[in-house]
């Protein structure tokens, strides 16, 4: 499975396990590896930034000592994202993805998660504006994940009056992988791919297929086509 991340925007498909039976967790994340996934995205909820807790650092560990090639994406939904990054990355966590929301200092967030050599991630939620990601935190990050739900629960309608940002976030930012969440499904996926999203993130919609293999094909197809189109488009 890919593990990197690359210069050039490319699809990168990372199913939610919210979605998934946990009681299987490693099987699911294993299943969906064999199936053509690139990442797994993992949501960790406190309790505090959002209402719901779901997962924390030793099961992250044990998903990683069981699927030891897995390239967790670790989606922080958590009031202090400076105190966990220690345990994700001791957990083996690969990017660790924290919300603008959560600190008053991203930039200090991003330098201790790359002092930990981990890829670094900032989320907006839904009512956030994409320009408060300025150009001195989008360069210093890896990754920029748009909201397209509220965070902290999954299975909500997709919102479609948040793909704007994705594209001012593209036209700044030609060259970074940005992260769309929330209610992506075959759907939807036109939308977040033609808007400039290149790293897709879907629960229900791939976990609950007959055939995921196929949902995650598509959705790759369509984020290629599209970044062929948006290159195209500035020479």
């Amino acid at each position: 499975m890919t593990t990197s991340l690359s210069s050039k925007p490319r699809a990168i498909i990372s199913p939610s396990v919210l979605a998934s039976n946990f009681g299987q967790l490693s099987a699911e994340c294993k299943r969906m590896i064999k199936n053509g996934a690139d990442w797994l995205h993992m949501d960790v909820m406190d309790g505090h930034f959002v209402p719901n807790i779901t997962m924390g650092a030793p099961i992250l560990k044990c998903v990683k000592k069981d699927v030891p090639d897995i390239f967790m994406d670790v989606h922080m939904m958590v009031a202090d994202p400076l105190r966990w990054v220690d345990d994700i990355a001791d957990a083996g966590g690969s990017l660790y993805c924290f919300h603008y929301e959560a600190t008053d200092n991203p930039l200090e967030v991003i330098a201790k998660i790359k002092s930990r050599k981990m890829k670094a991630g900032i989320a907006i939620s839904p009512d956030t504006p994409s320009e408060v990601i300025t150009d001195e935190i989008a360069h210093a990050a890896d990754m920029l994940l748009v909201m397209t739900v509220q965070p902290g629960q999954g299975g909500q309608k997709f919102r479609a009056e948040c793909v704007p940002k994705v594209a001012e976030l593209r036209a700044r930012f030609p060259d970074k992988d940005i992260e769309v969440d929330g209610g992506v499904s075959p759907d939807t996926i036109g939308c977040c791919a033609d808007a400039g999203s290149n790293v897709i993130v879907a629960g229900t919609a791939i976990f609950g297929a007959q055939d995921p293999e196929g949902v995650i094909a598509g959705f790759k197809d369509n984020v290629n086509k599209a970044q062929a189109r948006i290159a195209a488009s500035r020479t």
